[in-house]
């Protein structure tokens, strides 16, 4: 049986002074560690589309004031403006924060919804896990190698409308809390994100023709009722690469959560 231990409450003074410890931490080795990171913009798109992708901007969630959803529109479009048109050449990481840098108030930043120990809250800056989420699903489906990833350790809404595996993602919070993806090609990549009236979008360019197909599925998923009473969700996403000659698989994150939800009860009909 998969194990999770029941979550342990932390005071908040707690949680900000560790929270900030590991921002200095992740600045210190942005600073003085040994990766080489993307920087680069281009406003000259490479030629060869390697995957696109786009998920919906407003979506209405159980017991989430909509402002909320509005503001992540903001939020959004001051994000991906840091990271527009960024190239990934070989050899180099990408980071989401280390282009993005801190959401604040003063960069025009709004209050959006995010996850505080499996409940829903607001901060400013929420709603850039939409952006985790979708660079995931887009490089994922690629020779790029994601090299840095974390998800929620809760499962907070029901699969309404899902498109993609459970926990085919990537949660964000400023800055450790990071996705990161390394070039270990000698093809050189480029971001593209844009927001039109109801989606957020992407799409992944390069610069020589990629004759591979990349897939994405999801494999072992089950739910465990642990021995404290609450119900955990548990899968494997894999990778499988398609050539002529050949197709192989390679499992690139395995996900944990506590439901906070009942995973039995039937979706209503009308």
């Amino acid at each position: 049986m998969i194990e999770i231990k029941k979550p342990v409450k932390r005071s908040k003074l707690r949680q900000v002074l560790g929270r900030e410890y590991f921002i200095l931490k992740r600045k210190f080795n942005w600073t003085f560690g040994k990766k080489d990171w993307a920087k680069l913009k281009s406003n000259a798109l490479l030629k060869h589309t390697v995957f696109s992708h786009k998920s919906m901007i407003l979506r209405p969630l159980k017991d989430v004031d909509m402002y909320l959803q509005e503001n992540k529109r903001t939020n959004l479009e001051i994000a991906i403006n840091k990271i527009d048109n960024i190239l990934i050449r070989p050899g180099e990481t990408f980071s989401i924060w280390k282009l993005v840098g801190r959401p604040t108030k003063s960069k025009g930043y709004l209050d959006g919804l995010v996850l505080k120990q499996g409940k829903i809250s607001k901060d400013t800056g929420g709603g850039l896990c939409q952006l985790g989420n979708l660079l995931f699903w887009i490089c994922a489906h690629s020779p790029l190698t994601i090299t840095e990833r974390y998800r929620h350790g809760f499962d907070v809404f029901p699969d309404v409308n899902r498109k993609v595996p459970f926990g085919a993602g990537a949660t964000l919070s400023y800055n450790y809390i990071d996705l990161q993806v390394t070039n270990e090609t000698d093809n050189i990549f480029q971001l593209t994100l844009w927001l039109d009236n109801t989606h957020l979008n992407g799409k992944l360019l390069s610069k020589n023709e990629i004759d591979v197909e990349y897939l994405v599925k999801e494999k072992n998923h089950l739910i465990k009722q642990q021995l404290w009473g609450g119900y955990s969700r548990h899968n494997q996403i894999y990778k499988i690469e398609k050539s002529a000659q050949s197709e192989t698989e390679e499992m690139i994150v395995e996900n944990h959560a506590i439901m906070m939800y009942n995973p039995f009860l039937q979706a209503s009909k009308k």
